[in-house]
């Protein structure tokens, strides 16, 4: 019998040869690398692209390959446990990444706006302007598609290490792959106003806040695969910290494709009472139902305030912390 040996150059020859035996990629890839741009920009100073967005099956098993790859190289080895460390910093290289040109692509919104606002019809200008919003389409798909791959990518580390992932600072955004995820200043003045559909995410509002030391994501997941059951078309609004319970709040919403809004605290204006004003925001908002899990004493007052709004939150109770923290 002859046996057929290949050479294998890079991860997209490794995907590829993959791809031949499980098929399609999956429908988030398809979405964030299918595009109807016929070119591309990246930059005022580069050309013109006429190339294809990669192939999506080839990107979503490369990503898989890099984050496998580095824990199976290093499993029951001396330095076993730098694994989790090295394929954390890999997703947030992704995050990173995707976040730059997220930036690039507010900014040249705005430049299209001041475009739009000084349109004297010349051609000069319409050229302009078309340029800048042919720039804008470019950046916008670069960030949808790196967000996607930075989703996948926690995925497979939360497969790997039983943990989400979660950004030290800011929020999980793709607009493709994961839930919406809306600014808390945003929202709240779309709610007032009524303005642009994006920044008003259509269905019952549910909240979550919970303490900095949670680690455990089994209760509070299941505690919010029940709300979506009763409640499939909800929102969820979590306290907006980048750490513990609200972390993984947002990661089961990345997870599950629910809309999220991460509302903050304005310390600069209220200072220490600042948790407490924001608890009193959420209550104007008419939430339908709430999960809080056992943290400080703003944890406390918010299912205080709830409950004087009429909603009885599930309460999760931590182990490691006293049940009257969560019950006062």
């Amino acid at each position: 019998m002859t046996t057929f040996k290949r050479s294998i150059r890079d991860f997209s020859e490794i995907a590829a040869l993959i791809a031949e035996e499980t098929g399609e990629a999956n429908d988030s890839f398809s979405a964030a690398f299918d595009t109807d741009l016929e070119r591309s920009k990246l930059g005022k100073s580069e050309e013109e692209l006429t190339c294809d967005m990669p192939d999506a099956m080839q990107v979503q098993l490369a990503v898989e390959l890099m984050i496998t790859t580095v824990f199976d190289v290093l499993r029951d080895t001396r330095i076993e446990s730098a694994a989790e460390r090295i394929a954390w910093g890999i997703v947030h290289s992704f995050h990173r990444v995707a976040g730059q040109f997220a930036g690039q692509s507010d900014r040249a919104a705005q430049e299209v706006r001041e475009l739009l606002r000084s349109a004297d019809g010349s051609e000069i200008h319409g050229v302009e302007l078309e340029e800048q919003q042919q720039l804008l389409e470019s950046l916008d798909e670069a960030s949808d598609a790196i967000a996607c791959m930075r989703d996948h990518a926690a995925d497979i580390f939360h497969a790997e290490t039983g943990r989400p992932w979660s950004a030290p600072k800011a929020t999980l955004v793709s607009s493709k792959r994961t839930a919406s995820v809306i600014a808390g200043t945003d929202y709240l003045a779309a709610r007032r106003q009524r303005r642009l559909a994006q920044h008003f995410p259509a269905g019952p509002l549910v909240v979550f806040s919970g303490g900095a030391r949670w680690a455990d994501h089994r209760p509070i997941y299941k505690a919010l695969e029940e709300m979506k059951a009763a409640r499939p078309d909800m929102v969820l609004l979590t306290t907006a910290q980048d750490r513990g319970a609200d972390a993984i709040a947002a990661a089961w919403a990345a997870r599950t494709k629910t809309p999220l809004v991460a509302l903050g605290i304005d310390k600069a204006r209220w200072g220490n009472r600042a948790g407490f004003v924001r608890n009193d925001q959420i209550a104007r908002l008419q939430p339908v139902g709430a999960v809080v899990a056992e943290g400080t004493g703003v944890q406390a007052q918010l299912v205080r305030v709830l409950r004087a709004a009429g909603v009885d939150p599930v309460l999760l109770p931590h182990h490691d912390m006293p049940r009257e923290r969560v019950r006062a």
